[in-house]
């Protein structure tokens, strides 16, 4: 083997490590896409042909359940927490906290792609974005974009107008896993004989993408933040003693 098809083997090895270890924007960006997709979809399905709070079960464990959500996480508002502060400010300062915390997602994701960090992290990061971005359209535009959901099927683009202004839209949840619901065993102590159920968060596939890119995060912390140039480096000196 020539020197010359030596470095062109070399060359074409380190594009395929590269490849292999990196994400480049673009293909995160297409899995944004794809997860907005999913979620919208299946946001503007379930509010245009569900009644508030209509179900149906799909199996024993999984329902489509129709609830909206004006605040955090499990429907926490912050004006539970600061009593001094309206609903309706509360929902705005929610709204422009979580497009603010979306813009550091997305100028989080561009630097780590431009450093050609792992796949791991950037494909985290880019589902959170998504997730995040997914319910950032229901709150800034889905007031405006339809009609009550209460007592009735909402419309798009009502012409009485939505049921809400810009930025304080509803975040529209439908999945439910009610897996196991029944009194607890005697035997425990201080739950013992409560009734309790297991899981009865409703959520969308927007927190589905978030939790799930936090969760690798968390569990695979070592390889979302390991250093590239380490792994390549050692690939490359493989090959090389092999030819």
């Amino acid at each position: 083997m020539t020197d010359l098809n030596i470095n062109k083997n070399t060359k074409a090895l380190n594009k395929q490590v590269q490849s292999f270890f990196i994400m480049s924007l673009k293909k995160a960006s297409i899995i944004i896409i794809l997860i907005l997709l999913i979620d919208q979809i299946s946001k503007v399905y379930v509010k245009t042909h569900f009644v508030l709070h209509d179900d149906i079960s799909v199996f024993s464990w999984f329902k489509i359940a129709f609830v909206e959500n004006d605040g955090m996480a499990w429907g926490t508002k912050l004006s539970d927490f600061f009593t001094f502060i309206s609903d309706k400010s509360a929902k705005l300062i929610l709204t422009l906290f979580r497009i603010l915390a979306v813009t550091g997602i997305a100028f989080w994701l561009v630097d780590v792609t431009k450093k050609k960090k792992s796949k791991t992290l950037i494909f985290a990061i880019a589902i959170i974005f998504a997730g995040a971005l997914g319910n950032i359209i229901d709150s800034v535009f889905y007031g405006v974009l339809f009609s009550e959901s209460n007592l009735q099927v909402a419309t798009f683009l009502p012409e009485e107008g939505g049921y809400a202004g810009v930025f304080h839209g509803k975040v529209v949840d439908m999945l439910h896993f009610p897996i196991w619901s029944g009194l607890l065993p005697e035997s425990l102590p201080v739950i013992g004989g409560k009734y309790f159920s297991f899981f009865d968060p409703v959520f969308n596939v927007a927190d589905v993408a978030i939790s799930t890119g936090i969760g690798i995060l968390i569990l695979f912390n070592k390889k979302a933040f390991h250093e590239n140039s380490k792994i390549e480096q050692s690939d490359l000196v493989t090959h090389n003693n092999l030819t």
